[in-house]
């Protein structure tokens, strides 16, 4: 089961992903923003009551202070949980990548969450879905979005190249070697499906200091 959460926006009915990183928070993205939030851990099929699950409210929001919702940048948040995360085999925390540690251009690497499964339906998807990933040259994205930038983002492609969604929701967790590299923020169809996740590494510092403050 990977190791995603299922993040509902309750005012707006809208729903992300996000991930544990340590007992009392996820990471997520920052236009994932709304009140209230609730989190769901450990769920593989959402229309189940599985025993897997801990559906725990967020106390607090904290979307980076750069983000900028017109062109994508920054997009991350943090989220404190109202209770700390019960660890089980279905729950625990993904592992960040070190301080210097990056990814590459042709690194397998991979994505989920409950999001459209096709560009012809609406709806999300009830059971967990996992799509494969491919690291791309951060001159692909340059080409598609008019504001990447390879210091805050990684650009990756749909290895099956199709016109579909990426199967994971925003906020899902871009997992490269156990580790979360990346955090998704936006897609784009093409004869590739072409995404960008925002790079962890790039916000270590800010995610590590917040932590304690919150």
């Amino acid at each position: 089961m990977a190791l995603v959460v299922f993040l509902k926006v309750n005012a707006i009915g809208s729903s992300c992903g996000g991930f544990l990183v340590q007992d009392y928070f996820v990471l997520t993205a920052a236009h994932c923003i709304g009140s209230p939030m609730t989190v769901t851990l450990g769920a593989h099929n959402l229309c189940a009551q599985e025993e897997t699950q801990q559906v725990i409210p967020v106390d607090k929001a904290l979307p980076h202070p750069d983000y900028n919702p017109l062109d994508n940048t920054s997009d991350i948040m943090l989220l404190k949980l109202e209770n700390k995360a019960k660890k089980t085999k279905a729950v625990r925390p993904l592992k960040l990548p070190r301080p210097n540690a990056r990814v590459r251009p042709g690194d397998v690497c991979s994505v989920a969450g409950w999001g459209k499964t096709s560009i012809n339906t609406t709806e999300g998807s009830a059971l967990l879905e996992e799509a494969e990933l491919i690291i791309q040259e951060d001159q692909k994205c340059k080409r598609c979005f008019h504001h990447y930038t390879e210091t805050t983002e990684i650009c990756v492609g749909d290895s099956q190249k199709i016109k579909t969604p990426f199967k994971g929701d925003s906020g899902g967790p871009l997992v490269c070697d156990n580790k979360a590299y990346g955090v998704l923020s936006h897609v784009k169809y093409k004869k590739i499906s072409l995404g960008v996740f925002t790079k962890v590494v790039h916000f270590l510092p800010w995610i590590s200091k917040n932590m304690e403050l919150l």
